[in-house]
């Protein structure tokens, strides 16, 4: 039996017993809500940020090293509207931090789409800022799905939610030509305009399937939430000095943290590096790809981590990065390498981010969860932010191939801590279920 914590009108929560079959039953229904929601917020994020540095480039001009600057302001958002997200959903409940982020972002896409119209830098920044809530309340529905998961099924659970971004992700950056054409002969609106008032568009049905659907709210179910009598919470310095106590907690945010900047930093110049020699139009099909290998794993990803343990999965996480940061690094004006060398790194980054989030869940008390994994969340995505914001001035001044090297450097440091966790706490294999 677990507990059933439920909030009535008046704001008191009360507990009552949940007996295995409703909670099954409960979390099934919060999975299928999720994954939709998963579907079409990845399908907005991936659509519209694979022409993010294009329309920096319009605005700012072909050479410029700020490329990076529209991936990293929306890590940036991510990484700042993760905590306050969390903290909303401490206190209320994963259903209200969730519509808070996907109604922010469909503004923020809106926005964008001003920007990119009227070639105003700011506005267009600022769009992206907001536009990163989306990013934030998809990485956070990660661990929604967790909420009513057993022990021994969290990551797999964790898993589904993130392999259903792959029918999104893959498929947005395809949507991007047919909403240029879209914008540009419909409305008269500039080429770049399209994707991001569709990204908007599909944020909203986002926003509407979360609030409809997502009931009740597992978060509240498992008992999750804080009320303001219970004190104040943790600060962003405490939760992190929370993750950071253990040796398992370290290990967990560096995965996160390394696979993610690694990730957005080679990424992020890709299709800029792929356009300068004259493969813009392949661009896309290497987006897609390399998404594919971030998302359609999951599944596999997810039972591999609840049968080998997540000191293994982070293990085969870096040993993946390193081996596509290797490929780009070597791929020169080869745009067929970049194939499989993004493919690799969306898949070590699959590992690095199941594997480290489940760690980082073992590692920490069950009341202490929400704020650290927003912590957590903050600091992968605002670093990650800042890989991309460096990787344009990077690739200006010693180029693509030593970026990619830079990010691998990075990747092996985190092999060899990986290396060194499994020597050292052996993690037993758990049986298969």
């Amino acid at each position: 039996m677990a507990g059933l914590a439920t909030h009535t009108d008046d704001g008191v929560t009360t507990a009552v017993p949940l007996d295995d079959a409703t909670r099954g039953r409960i979390q099934r229904r919060t999975l299928r809500t999720l994954v939709t929601g998963q579907i079409i917020g990845a399908a907005a994020l991936a659509s519209s940020v694979t022409v993010g540095a294009f329309v920096i480039q319009e605005i700012l001009g072909q050479q410029t090293p700020w490329g990076g600057i529209a991936t990293a302001t929306v890590t940036t958002g991510t990484a700042v509207m993760s905590q306050v997200l969390s903290r909303l959903m401490v206190r209320r409940g994963r259903r209200p931090g969730l519509q808070l982020g996907y109604s922010l972002a469909a503004t923020g896409a809106f926005v964008a789409g001003v920007g990119a119209e009227t070639s105003l830098l700011p506005v267009f920044l600022a769009g992206l800022f907001l536009f990163g809530n989306g990013q934030a309340s998809n990485l956070l529905a990660r661990y929604t799905a967790t909420d009513l998961a057993l022990p021994e099924e969290r990551a797999r659970a964790m898993s589904r939610i993130v392999f259903s971004s792959t029918f999104g992700a893959v498929f947005g950056p395809l949507l991007i030509q047919p909403a240029e054409r879209a914008g540009e002969q419909w409305f008269g609106l500039h080429q770049y305009t399209g994707p991001w008032l569709f990204s908007g568009a599909v944020l909203l049905f986002a926003f509407l399937n979360t609030a409809i659907r997502l009931r009740p709210d597992p978060l509240v179910l498992a008992g999750g939430t804080r009320e303001k009598a219970e004190g104040r919470l943790p600060s962003i310095t405490e939760a992190l000095s929370v993750v950071l106590a253990t040796r398992r907690g370290r290990l967990a945010l560096a995965a996160m943290v390394v696979s993610q900047a690694a990730m957005v930093a080679v990424m992020t110049m890709t299709p800029v590096h792929m356009k300068i020699h004259g493969h813009e139009t392949m661009s896309q099909y290497v987006v897609s790809l390399h998404i594919a290998g971030m998302f359609a794993f999951s599944p596999l990803v997810g039972r591999f981590v609840d049968r080998r343990g997540t000191v293994r999965a982070v293990l085969a996480g870096s040993v993946m990065l390193v081996a596509g940061l290797l490929l780009s690094s070597l791929s020169g004006e080869s745009a067929p390498i970049l194939f499989p060398a993004l493919w690799m790194l969306g898949v070590g980054w699959n590992f690095g981010l199941i594997g480290g989030s489940s760690m980082l869940i073992e590692s920490v008390d069950p009341d202490k969860r929400v704020t650290v994994q927003g912590a957590a969340d903050l600091m992968m995505s605002f670093l990650g932010g800042m890989a991309g914001l460096s990787s344009g001035f990077v690739r200006s001044a010693v180029g693509y191939h030593l970026l990619s090297m830079a990010a691998m450097i990075g990747a092996g440091l985190l092999l060899v801590g990986a290396l060194v966790a499994s020597r050292r706490w052996q993690p037993a294999v758990r049986p298969a279920t």
